[in-house]
């Protein structure tokens, strides 16, 4: 028989194993209780943040081109929005075959063997895709007498200056041929805002 000591001794030894058993058990089984929320909590968020990304993505419009650069708006032209600036073609007044001729060469001219009526004006020539509109003198201008240069010259001028503001508000540019250099610099020094060309083809 063990001396009784020894039976006490192995009984507090069982006893603090089983004790200890215990414990260890109850401890993981608080920790694994403790993390199932947190586990099962994580799902819902991560579900709700995969849709409320899905909707703004279905709501968000797509950037496209015209997003960063809107077309401009396009105004019509005066040609396009007034009848009268439209050019039409008429047949040339008088039968003045020098003056004729002058006006059919005028280079690119598309309104050759005709008048290009722009703004109630029968204009001489026309560049159409210049966009220019033509006035043409063919009078011997240097064989007048210097005193009626003077006053032609003041007549033309005013002229001139009345049908370029008739082009002007069609939005179309203005020329004026004449047939020698001395009736260019007297129109140019009675108005040296005339574009005027000296015609070596007529």
């Amino acid at each position: 028989m063990a001396a009784p000591e020894i039976v006490v001794g192995a009984v507090i030894v069982v006893g603090v194993v089983v004790v200890g058993i215990a414990i260890k058990e109850a401890l993981d089984a608080y920790e694994l209780k403790g993390s199932i929320p947190e586990e099962v909590e994580s799902v819902p968020k991560t579900k709700a943040a995969s849709r409320q990304s899905s909707v703004e993505r279905h709501l968000k419009p797509k950037p496209s081109g015209q997003d960063w650069f809107p077309p401009e708006p396009t105004e019509p032209s005066e040609r396009e929005r007034r009848p009268e600036c439209a050019p039409k073609r008429i047949a040339p007044k008088g039968g003045n075959a020098l003056h004729n001729r002058c006006a059919d060469n005028v280079p690119f001219n598309g309104y050759r063997g005709a008048n290009a009526l722009v703004n109630g004006k029968a204009f001489d020539a026309l560049q159409v895709v210049a966009g220019v509109l033509w006035e043409v003198k063919t009078d011997n201008f240097d064989t007048y007498p210097i005193e009626l240069q003077a006053v032609v010259v003041r007549k033309q001028a005013k002229e001139l200056r009345r049908e370029r503001e008739l082009a002007a508000a069609c939005g179309f540019d203005f020329r004026v041929g004449v047939r020698s250099a001395a009736h260019r610099a007297m129109l140019e020094f009675e108005d040296n805002t005339l574009s005027i060309v000296v015609m070596d083809w007529c």
